[in-house]
């Protein structure tokens, strides 16, 4: 029988690139089926569609039915919803990060995954996902490993039209987390939280051409929540993720953060509602016949408001050709026989990647890596649950990363 392989989410930019690059791949010998809700499915060539909702048990369940592996292309909030129900379909799971606290609880899954010998993979995209892999590439021969730092690189010289105030790379709400929640960093052996976007923390990295040198930001990743676990036994003492933003987008997204437009919790308004009793003859106010406005509270959320409202703007349209370029790099410290040396491991996405689509390739492409490696017995199934750096091989990993169209490098110099 054909494997039938779920994309939750997949009629979302990620997940329509999981899609099309199983579909391509899989050559046939996979059945793709991408669930989201009717009003986004999209069609692509030899995929199906069915219609989920990811919150209602018994309509996930409906779509689960009969797959042999799901793949979360959702904002991260729903990631346990999506997990629990790939348990119950007794299907394998993959997903593309759980920012950090929703990766550690999904983490207490594994005795029931290994209890129905099924195998989970927690962040399986670019980072977490890509970054992983490289920790593991760069520390292969090191005796100890001291320090591990996920970093991300990007340029984006594409010229838009109608461009929105903010615009996102990814899920709003999720970017939007990451910016507003304290980022989790483990340093001297133990796990500690420093301010989102803490300017102490802010460092200048130098990128390969055509990016150069970016200042890149602390922010809340999965990354930090398993290589220090993984690591453990070679002496680690610290794990790090920081990434780059666009200056202008940063200050923006700063000062939205400082009037607090992105915070989750209730705020009470005060709003005028039509209705209430008849003015009275003679009111001064009112005219006769004419109702009064009768205030009331409503409690609000403003990441709510702020999302409802940039959802107004239509989306950017590129004037000409698209031109982005991003290097996922990890930094890792240690020693090898005695000395004391640093690795540095890149993965290039540029414009070109994945026959076009570009760095969302290394974002997308590698959740239909894995399921094809499962496939094909390169990624053996170890029931339980999983970060990437400690089941997916590494060799045939970036062979594939390198067949859509993506760079790996790795340097190996003394420690200054």
């Amino acid at each position: 029988m054909t494997p039938r392989i779920v994309i939750l989410g997949g009629a979302g930019a990620m997940g329509r690139i999981t899609a099309r690059d199983l579909s391509r791949r899989g050559r046939g010998a996979v059945r793709v089926v991408v669930a989201d809700r009717v009003s986004r499915a999209t069609r692509l060539p030899g995929v199906e569609t069915v219609s989920v909702d990811v919150a209602d048990p018994r309509s996930l369940a409906r779509a689960l039915r009969g797959a042999w592996a799901v793949i979360a292309s959702l904002p991260y909030r729903h990631n346990l919803d999506a997990m629990r129900g790939a348990l119950a379909a007794g299907a394998h799971y993959i997903d593309l990060g759980g920012l950090f606290h929703v990766t550690r609880r999904q983490l207490e899954l594994a005795p029931a995954f290994r209890r129905r010998g099924l195998m989970a993979i927690l962040g399986m995209g670019s980072a977490p996902g890509i970054l992983n892999v490289l920790a593991v590439h760069g520390a292969r021969d090191l005796d100890r490993v001291r320090e591990v730092h996920c970093l991300v690189g990007a340029v984006d010289r594409t010229r838009f039209r109608n461009t929105p105030p903010l615009g996102f790379g990814y899920a709003p709400d999720t970017l939007l987390d990451e910016f507003a929640m304290p980022s989790a960093v483990f340093r001297n052996g133990a796990f500690a939280m420093v301010p989102p976007l803490d300017p102490a923390e802010r460092i200048a990295v130098r990128f390969p051409s055509p990016i150069g040198t970016v200042h890149v930001d602390t922010t809340l990743h999965s990354e930090v929540a398993t290589l220090p676990l993984h690591f453990a036994d070679r002496g680690i003492r610290e794990v790090t993720f920081r990434q780059g933003f666009d200056a202008e987008f940063l200050a923006r997204l700063e000062f939205l953060v400082q009037l607090g437009l992105v915070d989750t919790g209730s705020v009470p308004v005060r709003a005028a509602r039509a209705g209430g009793r008849r003015a009275a003859a003679g009111d001064g106010l009112q005219r006769a016949g004419r109702s009064r406005a009768k205030a009331v509270d409503v409690a609000v959320s403003p990441r709510d408001v702020l999302i409802a409202l940039l959802k107004r703007f239509p989306p950017a349209k590129p004037i000409g050709r698209p031109y982005r370029y991003e290097v996922l790099r990890t930094v890792v410290r240690g020693l090898r026989g005695g000395r004391a040396v640093t690795v540095t491991c890149d993965c290039h996405a540029g414009p070109r990647a994945g026959g076009g689509i570009g760095p969302d390739i290394d974002t997308g492409g590698p959740p239909s890596i894995a399921v094809l490696l499962m496939l094909g017995g390169e990624l053996p199934i170890r029931p339980g649950v999983w970060a990437p750096e400690q089941v997916i091989p590494v060799a045939p990993f970036v062979r594939e990363l390198e067949r859509r169209g993506m760079r790996v490098t790795r340097r190996v110099h003394p420690t200054r």
